[in-house]
């Protein structure tokens, strides 16, 4: 891909798509040098969806209910995605385990991002897990995508600092405007060829990032 041509996404959602809409707005704007060519939902009323559809980007439903393992939903993700012809494809708020065939089908091109500081705290509940431990700070990271869960190589983390009263809803929202701020920055680097997978490591310009990333 040469360095005027726009990276071609394909972003994967299970709710609102408010990181999605972040995307879509860089996009617009061309703070990312890509397009998104689909969006896909393993819920039919996502409302994600509807903000596809309202900057006429194809948008499809497959229902993870309507699949008898892991690995035929997965197969199905696959064949939808390469027929749009993505270059990477984009985690935002996608509630599903991936298999490792579909990590390994994607490997470099297959982000996410996730509401803690990572190492800490991959799964679920992670403002709540924050709170409860007694941590002074919380955040947001994007990674790599491989088969280990929220696993992957750290790109980018921004923190934010958790108030003496925080409950895991405030949290959440303060955290969310920096993932709004920090998922097209790594998405651009990526499209740009600036980021690339090697060796299991997070590398930029040919450096390989810190654990916490940047």
């Amino acid at each position: 891909m040469s360095n005027q041509a726009k990276g071609k996404l394909v972003v994967l959602i299970s709710g609102g798509g408010s990181n999605l809409q972040s995307i879509i707005d860089a996009c617009d704007t061309n703070t990312v040098n890509a397009n998104i060519v689909g969006v896909i939902s393993n819920k039919e009323q996502a409302f994600g969806l509807e903000r596809a559809n309202n900057h006429g980007i194809p948008s499809f439903a497959v229902d993870h209910t309507q699949f008898d393992s892991r690995e035929a939903f997965d197969l199905k993700l696959i064949e939808t995605i390469d027929a749009l012809g993505a270059d990477y494809v984009i985690l935002a708020g996608f509630m599903r385990i991936l298999t490792p065939a579909f990590t390994t089908h994607y490997l470099g091109r297959l982000l996410n991002i996730h509401p803690s500081l990572l190492p800490l705290y991959p799964g679920l509940h992670t403002h709540q897990r924050a709170i409860d431990a007694g941590d002074k700070k919380a955040g947001a990271s994007i990674h790599f995508v491989t088969a280990e869960l929220d696993g992957g190589p750290v790109i980018l983390q921004a923190q934010v600092d958790i108030a003496p009263d925080e409950t895991s809803d405030s949290l959440a929202g303060k955290v969310l405007k920096k993932e709004h701020l920090i998922y097209p920055q790594a998405i651009n680097l990526l499209c740009g060829g600036k980021l690339k997978l090697i060796d299991n490591s997070a590398v930029l310009d040919g450096k390989p990032l810190p654990d916490a990333g940047l």
